[in-house]
Order: structure tokens, then sequence, then C-alpha cells
């Protein structure tokens, strides 16, 4: 799926929660809007000269060097979302799934990166 695709079936799985997937829906549309984020940030490197090598890096890396190819602010963003999209995808019993309104916030910003992403947009 492309990262268009993915933030697109985030949004359907927000907006219209399927009644069968009660207590997970929070959790897998966040493991679908860290594909299409992490996915839009290698586009990012496959786009840029002499950058495809850092599409193999970890994303920690990747989103050190996204400032340099980016606006500084929404890759701080992108990469604050990136963390808590990541803490989001993997179940604590003592935490909660992320609210439908940070959901929605993270799929505004990751929408913003690709909006910026040549071979995405």
């Amino acid at each position: 799926m492309t990262p268009r695709e993915l933030l697109a079936a985030a949004r359907r799985l927000l907006d219209q929660p399927a009644a069968g997937t009660a207590g997970l829906w929070p959790r897998a549309c966040a493991m679908l809007i860290r594909q299409a984020l992490e996915t839009g940030v290698d586009a990012i490197w496959l786009a840029s000269p002499g950058t495809a090598s850092l599409a193999r890096s970890s994303m920690r890396s990747q989103l050190t060097c996204l400032p340099a190819y980016i606006d500084p602010l929404l890759a701080g963003e992108i990469s604050y979302i990136w963390a808590a999209l990541s803490e989001a995808c993997h179940y604590h019993a003592y935490e909660l799934a992320p609210t439908a309104v940070e959901l929605a916030d993270w799929i505004a910003t990751v929408d913003r990166l690709l909006a910026r992403t040549p071979s995405v947009s």
C-alpha cells in the first residue's frame, strides 16, 4: 500500500470503526498511521539525491536527519508523532489506547508530510 492508501485506511477506521474491532481499532489505526509515516520518510530519502542509503538506517537516525531536508518544525512534529505512535502500537495493560482526537491529529500531520514528499503527493 502507498502512504496515502495507508492514511485513507486509518481515516476509515477512525471514522467508522467496525463493531468487531471494539477496543482494538485505536491501536490498529496507530499502526496504519505509523506505517504511512515511515513509508513517507523513506520516500523523502529516495527522492533526494545521495540519500537513498538513509532509507536503510534506523528510523531514529532518519528522523535525526530529517530537519535538513524538510521544514524543521514539521520534522520535529514528525519525530514526536513517530515516538507517540511507536508507544501506541505496543499494548500495555496499564496504558490507555490513543484517543480519536490524537489519532486525527496524527493523521493530519502525516498528511502534511506526504504533501511535501514529491513521490507520494
